[in-house]
């Protein structure tokens, strides 16, 4: 009998611990929403608007999604809301904010200095502070290549650019732009006018106009929001054009032939999986054409739209020879602003 009870008693024990063992196997064991890192995306304007800053958005929410990281994407209805985003995104202690552009910098260096212990990150513009990166690109490298494509295309050796301000920032696409142009066609005339403004598609269109009265057939875009005045001034007229950052063809096929690419998408997603695999350092960050940050449609991406005849896989072909020169480091475009 006393046996008979001491094998009852331990199939209980062994029973027991059975069960336990089973209900801790079965728990999850992966980070709590607690434990993981919070990054603020703050862009200066509403999503919509600009597509710069819709693809801004989409790259850092894949980068998140990957990586197990919890982002907040924060619009600001106008540029004076975003030194209060800024500090709504430090009083709500994320990790990491990140925000974007020129209209940025003033709130970020204020915000930035006060807070020396968070960090920050900016795109497409730089801040010198110890606690915050800034990614810039080498929009010079692909502004050479589109001038390349430019002055293989043209026809009347007449080229131009519709540029938003005279500014040195602009020169990275002017100045090279040029230099594109004359690589591939040394005979090819430049005109190039300047807005006076970022969004201003009335004034874009009407310098347009007077670059194809000159006998210009090709007009790049280069004037923000005012490309869509370049855009329909090209439609009217029946010259062509090429928009920039993201790929503009598909808004006018037959006129808008080509788009200087900027991979916003790509800076955020990797802003994002660097900070959440603790490679986040702050400095500048720069991508360009070997990073694929910047680039030229059928030249260094694909497009849904099929190639112009104005432009024709000859010219691509030629284009793709410069690209893979520059990629390789046997060709280096320098950038205007450092010299």
């Amino acid at each position: 009998m006393r046996k008979l009870f001491s094998l009852i008693a331990l199939a209980l024990v062994l029973l027991v611990a059975g069960c336990g063992a089973q209900e801790s196997s079965g728990k999850d064991t992966s980070p709590s929403k607690e434990d993981k890192k919070k990054i603020a995306l703050v862009l200066p304007e509403k999503i919509g608007v600009n597509p710069f800053f819709q693809q801004m958005d989409e790259g850092a929410k894949q980068a998140a999604e990957e990586f197990g990281v919890e982002l907040n994407t924060i619009e600001s209805t106008d540029h004076s809301a975003i030194e209060e985003n800024l500090r709504v995104a430090v009083a709500e202690g994320y990790d990491l904010i990140i925000t974007s552009s020129f209209e940025s910098e003033d709130a970020l260096k204020k915000v930035a200095t006060e807070n020396p212990d968070r960090q920050f990150a900016i795109i497409d513009t730089v801040v010198d502070l110890p606690n915050v990166q800034s990614v810039n690109f080498r929009e010079h490298e692909a502004a050479f290549l589109l001038g390349a494509a430019a002055g293989l295309s043209t026809k009347t050796d007449k080229v131009g650019m519709v540029v938003a301000m005279d500014i040195p920032l602009m020169k990275k696409w002017t100045v090279a732009f040029e230099q594109g142009l004359k690589e591939t066609n040394a005979d090819a005339e430049f005109l190039v006018n300047y807005v006076g403004g970022f969004t201003d598609p009335a004034k874009a269109k009407e310098l347009a106009l007077l670059q194809a009265s000159k006998g210009a057939d090709f007009v790049a875009g280069a004037a923000a929001v005012g490309d869509l005045g370049v855009f329909e001034a090209a439609k009217e007229q029946g010259f062509f054009t090429s928009g920039q950052d993201v790929d503009r063809t598909e808004v006018d096929p037959e006129h808008v032939v080509l788009s200087q690419l900027k991979g916003t998408d790509a800076a955020a997603y990797e802003t994002v999986k660097a900070f959440a695999n603790g490679n986040f350092k702050s400095g500048v960050v720069e991508y360009g054409l070997k990073e694929k940050g910047v680039g030229l449609t059928y030249v260094t991406h694909e497009s849904k739209t099929p190639l112009n005849s104005f432009v024709g896989q000859e010219v691509i072909d030629q284009v793709k020879a410069l690209h893979e020169e520059i990629v390789s480091g046997k060709r280096e475009i320098k950038n205007p602003l450092s010299n």
